[in-house]
């Protein structure tokens, strides 16, 4: 092999890396969304309480009334625990703004959005927002839901 090739084809592979990593797009627009400012809180989630103890099962979700901005919405999916924050992300927070819990999906009373847990998408996916996600660790029985 000669050197041209061998230089040939670092460079051919440079420019197909960068052309890759330049046509990655951010999705930091519907993460930082302006509607749902940060507020910063953690929550144990005891799932031995019998409130919480459906999380021990795929496929089922619990509201949490005193967490995040209006509530969260915690999911086991059977591949892990997801939490969300239970104001619909398509509007200001209001008095109807906090999203009702059915079976795997959150619904808003205010426009009738709903979203699905597994996900966060909105059911026609056609709105600018997804749900706000939260971190989320688990210790045994304990869930921990953070910001």
């Amino acid at each position: 092999m000669s050197f041209s090739s061998v230089s040939l084809k670092k460079i051919i592979c440079a420019l197909a890396c960068t052309l890759i990593l330049m046509s990655c797009s951010s999705d930091d627009g519907r993460i930082n969304n302006p509607n749902l400012r940060p507020i910063s809180f953690s929550i144990s989630i005891n799932t031995n309480l019998p409130e919480y103890s459906v999380l021990q099962f795929p496929g089922n979700a619990v509201s949490v009334e005193n967490a995040g901005i209006r509530g969260i919405v915690v999911i086991n999916t059977g591949a892990g625990i997801l939490a969300w924050e239970a104001s619909d992300p398509n509007h200001l927070p209001n008095d109807c703004s906090a999203m009702t819990l059915s079976g795997v999906e959150v619904t808003c009373p205010c426009e009738d959005n709903t979203y699905n847990l597994y996900n966060g998408q909105d059911k026609t996916q056609s709105l600018p927002y997804t749900l706000l996600p939260y971190r989320v660790a688990q210790e045994g029985n304990l869930i921990i839901v953070s910001n």
